[in-house]
């Protein structure tokens, strides 16, 4: 670790997106509002994409005019997939972060966005320009970071690439998305930490799935290269429904807090607001 403060995104976006029963708006903000006391520096909490795609964030705008925003510390992150959902979500003021997942998989990207690699990626320039018109930062996801399961080329040589790309177009945080849980220990140090040391004035995350067996080995890869931005998500559940994948889900933030906690490297989080959110989590994955 290089001694700066850990930054935890919580994701209850990407645990509610996939679930098979539609999680009530009541339900959602409910959950939302319990997790903003807790000390997460980000939560992703919705997006702004087709409802046809993404039934279960049909009411991100819903949810958002309810959330009780008045005594927490953390930001607000909103997925988007194309310039429409920006534009949308740029006129929010409580956003403080659009997340653009820019899969380096073209067969993953055209599934996710309906769109090439190419065609995103023009799109990502005009969603850049409008988060700076509009005084918001733009989150970059390389999607698929570590591999794919469609057999499309992918080496350490094409996320470097792609991740300058998206550097230059001004993105200052990039988060590396292992999103059907491919990418092993040595993979996850490699990537990350060569990105880490070509781009320093860019912030790398990692967005890790990971079965209940491995969750550990792949934090520590990322953070012994010097990675501090990580997403996770309550009870481990999540996993992009485009991919298909309902095995592997989300790194468990409750396991990464206690993790960090034990390295003494978080020590500001709200544990009974962290008790009562795991209560509504364990009620509405209940069903």
């Amino acid at each position: 670790m290089n001694g700066k403060k850990i930054k935890l995104i919580e994701c209850p976006r990407d645990a509610m997106q996939g679930w098979q029963h539609f999680i009530s708006t009541e339900q959602k903000v409910a959950y939302i509002n319990a997790l903003l006391p807790i000390g997460f520096d980000t939560i992703d909490f919705g997006s702004f994409v087709s409802p046809k795609a993404i039934p279960q964030m049909a009411d991100t705008k819903a949810v958002l005019a309810q959330l009780d925003l008045s005594q927490t510390t953390s930001k607000l992150l909103a997925i988007v997939a194309n310039k429409r959902g920006a534009e949308e979500a740029v006129t929010f003021d409580a956003i403080d972060y659009l997340g653009y997942p820019f899969s380096i998989s073209e067969t993953f990207q055209q599934r996710n966005t309906n769109a090439s690699i190419t065609q995103s990626f023009d799109q990502l320039k005009e969603m850049v320009e409008l988060c700076e018109k509009h005084h918001k930062t733009m989150v970059v996801y390389l999607s698929m970071g570590f591999g794919n399961p469609y057999g499309d080329e992918h080496n350490d040589e094409i996320v470097f690439d792609w991740a300058n790309k998206v550097a230059e177009l001004g993105v200052t945080i990039i988060s590396l998305a292992d999103t059907v849980g491919l990418a092993s220990p040595t993979q996850i140090s490699r990537i990350t930490g060569n990105l880490i040391q070509s781009l320093p004035e860019i912030e790398i995350g990692v967005h890790l799935h990971s079965a209940p067996h491995n969750w550990k080995e792949k934090l520590e890869a990322a953070m012994n290269v010097g990675c501090n931005r990580f997403d996770g998500a309550l009870k481990g559940y999540g996993g992009c429904p485009m991919a298909g994948d309902d095995l592997v889900g989300n790194m468990d933030t409750e396991k990464l807090i206690r993790y960090f906690n034990e390295q003494s490297l978080m020590n500001d989080i709200n544990e009974p607001a962290l008790a009562s959110a795991l209560a509504i989590a364990n009620s509405i994955f209940s069903q």
